[in-house]
C-alpha cells in the first residue's frame, strides 16, 4: 500500500515559479523580472545579480550543489554542462557564489554540435544565454536555466532561439488583429502549445538482447507476431500494474517539476502508452516535452523497463506520434480559436480560423519539413497515422459558415444538437458542432488545432516555430486591411470570403486515409512528400526563406544548415541502422540459421539410416540454404550500397542515396530474415520475438 500524493504540496515544489520568486527576490526586481516574462518588456541586466542570488538561495534550500545552462541544440535532444557553486578562498575552505553574469550567460563548444556548415572545428566557441521565459527548476541536485545557443558570430545553434522570436512576432501581428477588430483590447497574444506524448515501454532485459533496440531505439528484424493490435483491446483498456506503477512515478516526478502530466491511457499497439499535459505557452510547452521524454526513460530503467520514443519500434503494428495541439490566448487567457455559443457572429473567432487555413496552405512545404526525420517515414500514410498530404479538418458545420461567407449567402445560425442514450437517468448530452477526424494532419478540435504529424521523438519547437511565423505573416496582411478599413467588421468578412476563394482547397473533412483523397489531393494541386528526404527542401524554398528572413526568425544561411542538418542526420540514422543490421546477420542471424541446417542435416542422416523417407525434412534444409544464399547475397548489396554512399559527397544527394539504396537494401533482407524466424525453433533464434517482447 503506497502513501497517497498530496499533489497540491509538491507540484512544481522544484520550480523557481512565481511564490519562490516574491519569497527569494526583492521586490522591486521580482516586479521587473515578472514585466519581462508575463509582457515580454526587455530584461534590465543589472537586476541579474540580484536575481541570481535569490535563484542560489532557493537551489541551496533544494540540496542543489551545482547549476547548468540546459539548452536544446540542433540534435533534437537537450544539452548540459554543470558547473558548481563553490568558490575557493583564501584559507583554504570553499563559499558558495553564483553571479548574475554566471546565470545570463555560459560558454559551450558550438563546433561539437551539429551546425550544416555554420561553424567549423577551429571555431569553437559558442554562447548560452538565460530565456528568463522559461521557470528555472531544481533536478538532482543540479539548478537548471533554459536558455538559448548560439555560436561567437551570433548564429542560431538551437531550437529554442527561434521559437521564441515567432512567439514575439506571431504576439505582435495578432494583437494588431484583435485591436483593429475593436471587439476586445489587448497587449499581448501567446502562442500555446501541448504535446501528447505516445512511447512503447519493453522489459529491460528483452531489451538488452536486441542490439538494434539498444543502438537504433527500434527492431530492425521481427516476424509479425499471432496477436498485434487487431482486437482493440489494449487501446484504452485496464493498464498492467507494473506500467501503472511507472505512470505513477512518472507523473510524481513530472508534477515536482511544474509539468502538467494529466492524461494518460493504453494506445492502440501492445506495449504502447501516451501522456498529455495540460497547455503552456510554446516555449515551456517545449521545455516540458523534453522534461517529459528525459524522465519516462530514467523512470523505465529504474522500474526494470526501456521506453522507446522512436516512431516505430516495431513493424505491423502503430507507431508513436506526437500531436501537437496548438492554440492563441490573449494574455494568456480567452482563446482567440474558442468558437462562440453561435460561431456565425464570432467574426474574430472565424477570422483566425481563416487565418490558420490560408497559413497551412501557403506554407505546407515547410510544415512538412518541420517533422521530418527518418522514424516518420515508416508512420505517416500508414494508416495509424495522417498521410503525408497536408490537409485542414474543419468540420461540416464551420466548413458550411466559411463557405457561406464566401458566396455571400445567408447565414444560419447553428442549432445546438444533443445526443441522448434513450435511458432515464442519464441526461441528454450537448453535441460538439463536429466529430474528431483522426486521419486528419491539421485538424481544428474546439478551440486547438491539432497538429498529428509530429514524430514521438522529435522536439515540438521545430513545427511550433513555423506555424507561429506563417501565421503571423498571414495576420500582418489581415490587420494592414483591417486598420486601414472604416469598417473593420464588413473588411474581416471580407478578408474570409477572399481566403476561402483562394485556400479553401486545404479543407478536407473525409477519410485522408483513403485512395480517392489522394487522388483528388493532386487535382486540388497539394504537396505530396514521400519521405523525409523530399520534405526537407521546405526549408530552403524560396518562400520559406523570405517569410522568415522578414520577421527575423532565421536567416537564409540558417535556413540552409538547418536543411543540410535533416540530411546529415537521415544519412548518419540509416547508416548506424544498416551496419547494425549487417552485425546481427552476420553474428546472430547467419549462425542461428547454420545450426538449424545442421539439425536438419543430422535429422535427414538418422532418418535414411532407419529406412525413412526425410522428405520434409529435406524440403526445410531447401529452403533454409536459399535463405542462406540470399541472406549473403544481400548482406553484401547493403554493404556495397553502404560504401557507395561514401562516394557522395553533397549532403542532400547523399541522403537520397541512403533512402532509394541503402534503406530498400535494408527491407530486401529483413524481408528473408523475418520469414526465417517464422520457422528456426526459438531455442536456435535466440533473438527475443515480438511475441516475447510485447506480452510476457
Amino acid at each position: 500500500m503506497t502513501n497517497a500524493i498530496n499533489i497540491a504540496e509538491i507540484f512544481a515544489e522544484n520550480v523557481f515559479n512565481d511564490s519562490a520568486m516574491r519569497k527569494y527576490l526583492p521586490g522591486d526586481t521580482y516586479k521587473q523580472l515578472k514585466k519581462a516574462i508575463d509582457l515580454g518588456h526587455e530584461l534590465d541586466p543589472n537586476i541579474a545579480d540580484s536575481v541570481a542570488t535569490g535563484m542560489k538561495q532557493w537551489a541551496l534550500s533544494k540540496g542543489a550543489t551545482h547549476f547548468t545552462h540546459w539548452f536544446q541544440p540542433m540534435t533534437g535532444a537537450t544539452a548540459e554542462k554543470h558547473d558548481s557553486f563553490i568558490n575557493p578562498i583564501d584559507d583554504g575552505n570553499v563559499i558558495m557564489t553564483f553571479s548574475g553574469k554566471e546565470l545570463i550567460k555560459g560558454e559551450a563548444d558550438a563546433s561539437s554540435f551539429p551546425s550544416g556548415g555554420l561553424r567549423v572545428t577551429f571555431e569553437a566557441r559558442g554562447y548560452t544565454m538565460w530565456d528568463c521565459t522559461s521557470p528555472v527548476f531544481v533536478k538532482e541536485n543540479t539548478l537548471y536555466i533554459p536558455t538559448c545557443f548560439c555560436s561567437f558570430y551570433g548564429e542560431v545553434l538551437d531550437k529554442k532561439t527561434p521559437l521564441l522570436r515567432s512567439m514575439e512576432v506571431l504576439s505582435k501581428q495578432a494583437t494588431r488583429v484583435v485591436n483593429a477588430l475593436g471587439i476586445a483590447k489587448c497587449e499581448r497574444v501567446v502562442a500555446m502549445a501541448g504535446a501528447e506524448q505516445e512511447y512503447f515501454l519493453v522489459d529491460k532485459e528483452y531489451a538488452r538482447q536486441r542490439r538494434d533496440i539498444l543502438i537504433c531505439g527500434r527492431t530492425l528484424f521481427g516476424a509479425k507476431p499471432q496477436k498485434g493490435q487487431e482486437l482493440g483491446d489494449h487501446y484504452y483498456g485496464n493498464i498492467k500494474e507494473n506500467v501503472m506503477g511507472f505512470m505513477r512515478e512518472l507523473d510524481e516526478q513530472l508534477w515536482k517539476l511544474g509539468v502538467t502530466a494529466k492524461t494518460e491511457h493504453n494506445e492502440a499497439a501492445p506495449c504502447q502508452h501516451e501522456l498529455a499535459p495540460v497547455y503552456a505557452t510554446c516555449n515551456i510547452a517545449c521545455d516540458h516535452n523534453q522534461l517529459i521524454m528525459e524522465t519516462m526513460k530514467k523512470v523505465a530503467l529504474r522500474r526494470g523497463m526501456v521506453c522507446l520514443l522512436h516512431e516505430k519500434p516495431f513493424a505491423g503494428v502503430n507507431g508513436s506520434g506526437k500531436h501537437n495541439n496548438w492554440s492563441l490566448n490573449i494574455d494568456g487567457g480567452k482563446s482567440l480559436l474558442r468558437q462562440g455559443k453561435n460561431p456565425v457572429d464570432d467574426v474574430q473567432f472565424l477570422l483566425f480560423l481563416a487565418s490558420v487555413i490560408k497559413a497551412v496552405d501557403k506554407y505546407a512545404e515547410v510544415l512538412h519539413a518541420a517533422i521530418a526525420c527518418p522514424g516518420n517515414d515508416h508512420r505517416l500514410g500508414g494508416h495509424e497515422a495522417p498521410p503525408a498530404i497536408i490537409s485542414v479538418f474543419l468540420g461540416e458545420t464551420l466548413t458550411n459558415i466559411l463557405e457561406n461567407i464566401e458566396t455571400g449567402g445567408a447565414a444560419e445560425e447553428v442549432k445546438r444538437s444533443y445526443v441522448s442514450m434513450g435511458i432515464n437517468t442519464i441526461p441528454a448530452l450537448h453535441a460538439d458542432n463536429s466529430d474528431r477526424n483522426r486521419t486528419s494532419p491539421f485538424a481544428f478540435t474546439g478551440n486547438k488545432f491539432e497538429f498529428r504529424m509530429p514524430g514521438a521523438s522529435q522536439s515540438i519547437a521545430d513545427c511550433n516555430t513555423v506555424i507561429n511565423t506563417v501565421v503571423a505573416d498571414v495576420l500582418e496582411e489581415i490587420a494592414d486591411r483591417l486598420e486601414n478599413s472604416s469598417d473593420s467588421r464588413e473588411e474581416a468578412l471580407n478578408i474570409i470570403a477572399d481566403i476561402m476563394r483562394c485556400h479553401k482547397r486545404i479543407i478536407f473533412n473525409g477519410n485522408n486515409y483513403s485512395d480517392e483523397w489522394a487522388e483528388e489531393a493532386r487535382r486540388r494541386g497539394l504537396p505530396q512528400m514521400n519521405s523525409s528526404v523530399d520534405s526537407i527542401g521546405g526549408f530552403t524554398m524560396e518562400k520559406t526563406i523570405a517569410v522568415f528572413e522578414k520577421y527575423g526568425i532565421l536567416s537564409r544561411k540558417e535556413l540552409e544548415s538547418r536543411a543540410e542538418i535533416m540530411y546529415e542526420n537521415y544519412v548518419k540514422t540509416i547508416n548506424i541502422e544498416a551496419l547494425t543490421m549487417l552485425d546481427m546477420v552476420k553474428r546472430e542471424i547467419i549462425p542461428a540459421v547454420m545450426e538449424y541446417q545442421s539439425v536438419l542435416a543430422d535429422g535427414i542422416n538418422k532418418l535414411s539410416l532407419a529406412g525413412v523417407e526425410p522428405v520434409v525434412q529435406k524440403d526445410l534444409l531447401s529452403s533454409m540454404n536459399e535463405s542462406l544464399f540470399s541472406m549473403c547475397d544481400l548482406s553484401d548489396k547493403l554493404e556495397k550500397a553502404v560504401g557507395r554512399g561514401d562516394t557522395v559527397v553533397n549532403a542532400r544527394d547523399k541522403a537520397y542515396h541512403f533512402r532509394n539504396e541503402v534503406f530498400a537494401a535494408m527491407e530486401e533482407l529483413r524481408g528473408v530474415c523475418d520469414r526465417c524466424e517464422s520457422i528456426v525453433p526459438a531455442h536456435i533464434w535466440r533473438l527475443p520475438t515480438y511475441s516475447d517482447i510485447m506480452y510476457k
